[in-house]
Protein backbone atom coordinates (compact mmCIF):
# COMPACT_ATOMS: atom_id res chain seq x y z
CA UNK A 1 0.00 0.00 0.00
CA UNK A 2 1.71 3.23 -0.94
CA UNK A 3 1.47 6.56 0.58
CA UNK A 4 -1.35 8.10 -1.72
CA UNK A 5 -3.56 4.81 -1.04
CA UNK A 6 -3.69 5.57 2.77
CA UNK A 7 -4.95 9.19 2.31
CA UNK A 8 -7.82 8.31 0.20
CA UNK A 9 -8.82 6.07 2.69
CA UNK A 10 -9.86 8.29 5.47
CA UNK A 11 -11.86 11.47 5.94
CA UNK A 12 -10.04 15.39 5.73
CA UNK A 13 -10.12 18.03 8.90
CA UNK A 14 -12.31 19.80 6.30
CA UNK A 15 -14.85 16.97 6.05
CA UNK A 16 -14.94 16.28 9.17
CA UNK A 17 -15.81 19.93 10.19
CA UNK A 18 -18.59 20.13 7.69
CA UNK A 19 -20.27 17.06 9.30
CA UNK A 20 -19.57 18.93 12.59
CA UNK A 21 -21.23 22.20 11.12
CA UNK A 22 -24.70 20.50 9.38
CA UNK A 23 -25.11 18.57 12.58
CA UNK A 24 -25.33 21.53 14.49
CA UNK A 25 -26.95 23.47 12.37
CA UNK A 26 -29.87 20.26 12.25
CA UNK A 27 -29.72 20.20 16.32
CA UNK A 28 -30.12 24.10 16.23
CA UNK A 29 -33.37 23.51 14.08
CA UNK A 30 -34.53 20.60 16.17
CA UNK A 31 -34.11 21.31 19.82
CA UNK A 32 -36.65 24.76 19.78
CA UNK A 33 -39.33 22.89 18.42
CA UNK A 34 -39.20 20.41 21.09
CA UNK A 35 -38.93 23.18 23.80
CA UNK A 36 -42.67 23.86 23.34
CA UNK A 37 -43.65 19.64 23.99
CA UNK A 38 -42.97 20.67 28.02
CA UNK A 39 -45.15 22.86 28.37
CA UNK A 40 -47.67 21.34 26.55
CA UNK A 41 -47.36 17.83 28.39
CA UNK A 42 -48.04 19.64 31.40
CA UNK A 43 -50.74 21.36 30.24
CA UNK A 44 -52.52 17.93 29.30
CA UNK A 45 -51.52 16.79 32.54
CA UNK A 46 -53.12 19.70 34.13
CA UNK A 47 -56.50 19.42 32.09
CA UNK A 48 -56.52 15.64 33.11
CA UNK A 49 -55.72 16.20 36.90
CA UNK A 50 -58.24 19.41 37.12
CA UNK A 51 -61.24 16.67 35.12
CA UNK A 52 -59.96 14.43 38.23
CA UNK A 53 -60.24 16.58 41.17
CA UNK A 54 -63.78 17.88 39.38
CA UNK A 55 -65.30 14.54 39.11
CA UNK A 56 -64.17 13.79 43.07
CA UNK A 57 -65.96 17.03 43.66
CA UNK A 58 -69.01 16.47 41.60
CA UNK A 59 -69.19 12.68 43.12
CA UNK A 60 -69.07 14.14 47.10
CA UNK A 61 -72.09 16.47 46.06
CA UNK A 62 -73.92 13.62 44.10
CA UNK A 63 -73.18 11.45 47.86
CA UNK A 64 -74.12 14.81 50.15
CA UNK A 65 -75.81 17.12 47.86
CA UNK A 66 -72.88 20.08 48.54
CA UNK A 67 -69.90 20.41 47.21
CA UNK A 68 -66.46 20.37 49.23
CA UNK A 69 -65.95 23.44 51.92
CA UNK A 70 -63.98 26.39 50.80
CA UNK A 71 -60.53 25.09 51.97
CA UNK A 72 -56.95 27.22 51.89
CA UNK A 73 -55.00 26.85 49.20
CA UNK A 74 -52.93 23.34 48.92
CA UNK A 75 -55.19 22.69 51.80
CA UNK A 76 -56.27 19.14 50.83
CA UNK A 77 -60.36 19.12 51.55
CA UNK A 78 -61.25 16.46 54.13
CA UNK A 79 -64.41 15.44 52.18
CA UNK A 80 -62.71 14.21 49.25
CA UNK A 81 -60.56 11.56 51.46
CA UNK A 82 -61.44 8.57 49.62
CA UNK A 83 -61.98 9.69 46.12
CA UNK A 84 -59.03 11.38 45.42
CA UNK A 85 -55.56 10.66 47.25
CA UNK A 86 -54.38 13.74 49.73
CA UNK A 87 -50.51 13.79 48.06
CA UNK A 88 -52.29 14.49 44.34
CA UNK A 89 -54.04 17.05 45.99
CA UNK A 90 -51.39 18.73 48.33
CA UNK A 91 -48.07 18.08 46.01
CA UNK A 92 -49.35 21.11 43.55
CA UNK A 93 -50.47 20.99 40.10
CA UNK A 94 -48.79 19.70 37.14
CA UNK A 95 -47.96 23.64 35.76
CA UNK A 96 -46.95 25.08 39.26
CA UNK A 97 -48.99 26.33 41.81
CA UNK A 98 -51.31 24.58 44.39
CA UNK A 99 -54.93 22.96 44.31
CA UNK A 100 -57.73 24.98 45.65
CA UNK A 101 -61.75 24.48 46.66
CA UNK A 102 -63.62 27.89 46.44
CA UNK A 103 -67.30 27.55 48.01
CA UNK A 104 -69.70 30.70 48.20
CA UNK A 105 -66.55 32.84 47.69
CA UNK A 106 -64.96 35.06 44.86
CA UNK A 107 -68.01 35.58 43.18
CA UNK A 108 -69.16 31.87 42.28
CA UNK A 109 -70.79 28.79 44.23
CA UNK A 110 -68.46 26.54 44.22
CA UNK A 111 -64.89 25.59 41.93
CA UNK A 112 -61.93 23.94 42.03
CA UNK A 113 -58.69 25.42 40.57
CA UNK A 114 -54.98 26.39 40.76
CA UNK A 115 -53.83 29.51 42.67
CA UNK A 116 -50.43 30.07 41.92
CA UNK A 117 -48.91 31.31 45.48
CA UNK A 118 -45.22 30.86 44.96
CA UNK A 119 -44.98 27.24 44.79
CA UNK A 120 -42.92 26.02 41.71
CA UNK A 121 -43.50 27.64 38.29
CA UNK A 122 -46.09 30.48 37.91
CA UNK A 123 -48.25 30.83 34.57
CA UNK A 124 -49.52 33.69 33.34
CA UNK A 125 -52.90 34.55 31.40
CA UNK A 126 -51.27 33.44 28.01
CA UNK A 127 -50.49 30.20 29.41
CA UNK A 128 -54.05 29.93 30.78
CA UNK A 129 -55.54 30.78 28.25
CA UNK A 130 -53.89 27.86 26.41
CA UNK A 131 -55.57 25.43 28.46
CA UNK A 132 -58.82 27.58 28.13
CA UNK A 133 -59.12 26.91 24.68
CA UNK A 134 -58.19 23.13 24.75
CA UNK A 135 -60.79 22.59 27.64
CA UNK A 136 -63.35 25.46 27.35
CA UNK A 137 -64.39 28.63 25.18
CA UNK A 138 -60.78 30.20 24.92
CA UNK A 139 -61.96 33.19 27.17
CA UNK A 140 -61.12 33.09 31.00
CA UNK A 141 -63.42 35.66 31.75
CA UNK A 142 -66.19 33.96 30.89
CA UNK A 143 -67.26 30.03 30.70
CA UNK A 144 -66.35 27.10 33.08
CA UNK A 145 -62.58 27.93 33.18
CA UNK A 146 -62.23 31.50 34.84
CA UNK A 147 -59.49 33.40 36.43
CA UNK A 148 -61.18 34.65 39.32
CA UNK A 149 -57.90 36.93 40.74
CA UNK A 150 -54.76 37.96 39.90
CA UNK A 151 -53.19 34.53 40.29
CA UNK A 152 -56.18 32.24 40.83
CA UNK A 153 -57.40 30.23 37.98
CA UNK A 154 -60.71 27.73 38.70
CA UNK A 155 -63.24 25.41 37.07
CA UNK A 156 -66.54 26.61 38.31
CA UNK A 157 -68.68 23.98 39.27
CA UNK A 158 -71.33 25.85 40.05
CA UNK A 159 -72.34 29.94 39.42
Amino acid sequence: MDRTESATRGFTLVEILIVVVILGILSAAVVPAFGGVTDDSRQGAFIESLHGMTEACEMYRARTGQYPADTSSGVFPPELAGVIQVSEFENGTPIGGVWDTELSDSGIGAGIGVHFDGTGATRDDAFMLEIDVLMDDGDLAGGSLQKLAADRYYFILEF
